[in-house]
């Protein structure tokens, strides 16, 4: 049985605590790893050594900090099929899909290698009589990132890359479910040229987490979750000190006006709903079609297209559309969901709940299941299913679609598909959700400008990526300077500011 460890000091290490994970593939339900889990004296440990490489890191200039940058970004491109494969044999994504967690990493690499513009202070002269005033940006020193199962690439790299190029060292905990990868981009950035100690990678469990919030040294906390999980990180973070990022879960509601192009808002729907098998916290989980024979005619497209999708392992090529889920808990917990919306009123349109795969039996597929009928009272309205299941809530008018989104206790992403640009700007002007999709599913913003969620779905003040990651990962020292210049008159000295 393979062993996986930690990555301490520019090196993967067994760790010492005597307890273990199983990691599981999730297409056969076979335990195809065991991974170590770091105890409290482990963490301390990291993290003491992290603060010794950090003196040196800090001191690198930003240039060669983004050349470390460019390597890295080099690297990760070279071995792109190399990490898919790893990422999809742990998390069960289909390839194209795991290529394509690593690519929305990479984005935010290359934005990285153009670190030094986005630490320049500011400078102004003469704000008094011989008075400059300056800013600077400096690293917080360590920081730490917690990162989920359902992007084992790209959330490490949202975390890892703009906190290392600010010149901060780094403790990542990636998700216990999917290690294998974060351990890779450890490996391949040391290669890169990152000195060791800069970038520890521990993994473990709750234990673990507790240790990194309560350990003075770390003085940021981002992370990536659930609502409830974000909401403890986020308030431990903060009554010790630390600045916090937490993400957690999400609601995605999709609009779909009457003068919408159906086909296109159809596709957009089976694409953003049933990727991934659902386990994105910017899927769209709910359609909410404006006018009954909006619903009608929507639901007559969807209902084909959802039929055809293919479920499969990752294995069987890229033309499977999506492959299992992470656990056996998460398939259990989905079925039982979508039971509950069946007997609380929904109608079930297509039902994936029987779906088996031959030869994949003991595998934590679940098949494509689409509602209709959908109220915001029901159980599969009001939690995050995070699982392939699309629900259809009809709305009379635009104002009660509108208001059904703005309810709602999440805030992550939405969208609206229309044809008409005054609708779609009124929308998009008062809705209280963070991201916005006009006639785009998942509104995901490019990597030089920021992600982030409102309301329940995000905790602290500053997104992740692009600039607001910058100013999450330094802080802002501002000097009044003031010279003189000695003039030698008769053996004494008179003083005057200097020009």
């Amino acid at each position: 049985m393979q062993k996986i460890g930690h990555f301490i000091n520019g090196k993967k290490t067994e760790g010492g605590s005597g307890r273990f994970a199983d990691v599981f593939n999730p297409a056969t339900g076979e335990v195809q790893a065991q991974l170590a889990l770091a105890t409290k004296a482990e963490i301390d440990d990291a993290v003491a050594k992290a603060a010794e490489a950090q003196v040196g890191w800090a001191a690198t200039n930003p240039q060669r900090r983004a050349r470390v940058m460019m390597a890295f970004g080099a690297l990760i491109n070279e071995n792109m099929d190399k990490l898919a494969e790893a990422l999809s044999k742990e998390h069960g994504k289909t390839m194209p899909d795991a290529r394509g967690d690593v690519q929305r990493g990479l984005e935010v690499v290359e934005v990285c290698m153009g670190a030094p513009s986005m630490l320049k202070g500011e400078f102004m002269a003469d704000g008094g009589p011989g008075i400059d005033l300056y800013s600077m940006r400096q690293p917080l020193g360590v920081v730490a990132g917690i990162t989920p199962f359902n992007f084992p690439a790209m959330i490490p790299l949202w975390k890892m890359a703009p906190a290392l190029a600010s010149g901060n060292a780094m403790i990542l905990k990636p998700s216990e479910r999917c290690p294998t990868v974060p351990l890779m981009l450890a490996e391949l950035i040391k290669e890169a040229g990152l000195p060791d100690g800069v970038l520890q990678v521990i993994n473990g469990d709750k234990e673990a987490v507790d240790a990194l919030l309560d350990n003075e040294t770390i003085q940021a906390v981002g992370f990536v979750g659930s609502t409830p999980i974000a909401q403890y990180i986020y308030g431990r973070a903060c009554s010790n000190g630390k600045r916090a990022q937490c993400f957690g879960g999400a609601k995605n509601h999709m609009i779909i006006m009457p003068d919408a192009d159906l086909d296109k808002a159809a596709d957009a729907l089976v694409g953003a709903g049933f990727g991934a098998a659902g386990e994105r916290c910017m899927a769209i989980s709910v359609a909410v079609p404006v006018g009954d024979k909006t619903a009608d005619a929507l639901i007559e497209r969807l209902v084909p297209r959802i039929e055809k999708l293919k479920v499969g392992p990752y294995t069987a090529g890229d033309d499977v559309d999506y492959g299992p889920l992470i656990t056996a808990a998460s398939k259990e917990r989905v079925k039982g969901l979508i039971t509950s919306g069946a007997e609380q009123g929904a109608k079930l349109v297509v039902d994936g709940r029987d779906f088996s795969l031959q030869g994949y039996e003991d595998g934590y597929f679940v098949g494509p299941t689409l509602f209709d009928n959908v109220t915001p009272e029901m159980d599969i309205y009001k939690e995050e299913i995070f699982g392939p299941v699309l629900s259809t809530v009809r709305a009379k008018s635009y104002d009660e679609a509108l208001d059904l989104t703005m309810k709602n206790q999440y805030g992550n992403g939405t969208s609206i598909f229309t044809a008409d640009g005054d609708t779609a700007r009124d929308f998009a002007t008062k809705v209280n959700v963070g991201m916005v999709g006009i006639n785009f599913p998942i509104p995901v913003p490019l990597s030089y400008f920021t992600f982030g969620g409102w309301k329940k779905s995000a905790f602290g003040d500053l997104n992740q990526y692009g600039p607001d990651a910058f100013r999450f990962y330094t802080k802002t020292k501002t000097v009044t300077a003031r010279w003189f210049s000695g003039i030698k008159d008769g053996g004494e000295f008179h003083f005057k500011a200097m020009d």
